[in-house]
């Protein structure tokens, strides 16, 4: 991870603050990783690593945690104290699935996963394609429409909602807050930026622990009350831990389910060739899926803490309190582990990539991900086997979560 003249100039080409990248970051991250293994970023203070296999060792590696303050101080690791502007962002991820190492991690994770489960997720498909349905049939009247604010968006968020037991017409609210708190996960955030996704944090609390008492005077058998009902008898579970757990549930499930719509129907409508694939039958939704989370990944980046002495990546001896951030784009086109992996093809059907991380911290939602994506992609290519784009896409602004700002089609 040594630098030299030329290989400064291919990481300069990694600058999440030019639009041009971000239109198309892959050319860059392409050669990034066929420079180097890794690179220490001087803008963000972090280590990068760019290769699959090392990226997926680190995933896994115990050494490393996605929190360090269960182990050290902020003192101890360097790193200053988080600012107070922030509270109530910094107070909504404090328990949240994410942001916790064992054993805080592992006591609301198995509570979460009995929700989360294959066969569990398989009880949820009629409601899912009900809400697609319906939705389809908007977008059918309209004739054309964008597949982001017209369908993913709102298909998403009311998919989540049902599963919390959040009445249907909050889900608005609760889309608003989720757009503004993401934001704080970039690389650089505008402290406008930063002030509304605090606010939407402070507003969200709020609104959850009304809802957590509503569950009490009146339970289902949805997750806010099962959450609410294990606290009632006696677990350890606060009302804090169900409002982190609840709100990375709608964050992380939702963003990464509009974006890989998104995204990937571009790709479709990008590919001619690979849609007809799909709407003739020769390739199931379920198949396409994988390639459309790998091929342009919702998640570009996911970072960790070296929390042990003795960590070594892609040959890079490496200090406790040092932050590692994974480029999930440069490792799901790694040459090393996917044949032709420029190449767009929904049948390849490699479900071992790692749009969903890894380890531990491997997304406790992915079963429901991949079923609302295959639900979605299976009725978009039966009703509308014409689809095809309404003018050019961009993507917004944002390189961690990369999506975009709309996607116009036309029936």
């Amino acid at each position: 991870m040594t630098g030299s003249p030329e290989l400064d100039a291919v990481i300069a080409r990694f600058d999440p603050a030019d639009p041009a990248f971000l239109a198309d970051p892959y050319p860059a991250l392409n050669a990034v990783r066929e420079a180097t293994p890794g690179f220490w970023n001087q803008r963000t203070g972090q280590w990068t690593i760019t290769r699959f296999a090392d990226v997926q060792e680190t995933l896994r590696d115990r050494r490393l945690g996605r929190a360090y303050t269960h182990r050290y101080s902020h003192a101890e690791v360097g790193r200053p104290e988080p600012d107070p502007r922030w509270a109530a962002f910094h107070q909504h991820e404090q328990w949240s699935l994410l942001c916790l190492e064992p054993p805080d991690h592992t006591r609301i994770r198995r509570l979460v996963s009995k929700v989360f489960t294959p066969s569990a997720v398989a009880r949820l498909r009629p409601a899912i394609e009900g809400f697609s349905g319906e939705l389809l049939d908007r977008c059918a009247d309209l004739g054309r429409f964008d597949l982001i604010r017209d369908y993913a968006q709102p298909y998403s968020v009311a998919v989540i909602c049902s599963m919390l037991g959040v009445p249907r017409e909050d889900t608005q609210l609760l889309l608003d807050w989720s757009h503004a708190i993401v934001k704080m996960y970039e690389l650089a955030t505008p402290e406008e930026q930063q002030v509304a996704a605090n606010r939407a944090a402070a507003e969200y609390i709020a609104y959850t622990k009304e809802l957590i008492a509503t569950k009490r005077r009146a339970p289902d058998d949805l997750l806010v009350s099962e959450l609410v009902r294990v606290e009632d008898e006696g677990d350890v579970l606060t009302e804090d831990e169900i409002v982190s757990t609840t709100m990375v549930l709608l964050e992380a499930g939702h963003e990464a389910t509009v974006n890989t719509l998104g995204n990937g129907v571009r790709a479709l409508m990008l590919h001619r060739g690979e849609w007809q694939r799909v709407v003739g039958g020769e390739v199931p939704a379920k198949v396409a899926v994988e390639e459309m989370l790998r091929w342009d990944a919702p998640l570009q980046l996911f970072e960790r803490w070296v929390l042990e002495p003795g960590v070594e990546i892609a040959g890079q001896p490496l200090e406790v309190g040092q932050e590692v951030a994974m480029l999930f784009g440069a490792a799901e086109r790694d040459p090393r582990r996917f044949d032709d992996p420029d190449r767009f093809d929904v049948g390849r059907g490699d479900s071992a990539h790692i749009a969903f991380g890894g380890g531990i911290h491997f997304c406790v939602g992915a079963p429901l991900a991949r079923q609302e994506l295959e639900v979605s992609l299976a009725g978009l290519a039966a009703r509308f086997p014409g689809l095809h784009l309404d003018g050019t896409p961009e993507y917004l602004p944002n390189f961690v979560i990369r999506g975009l700002d709309g996607l116009r089609v036309e029936a």
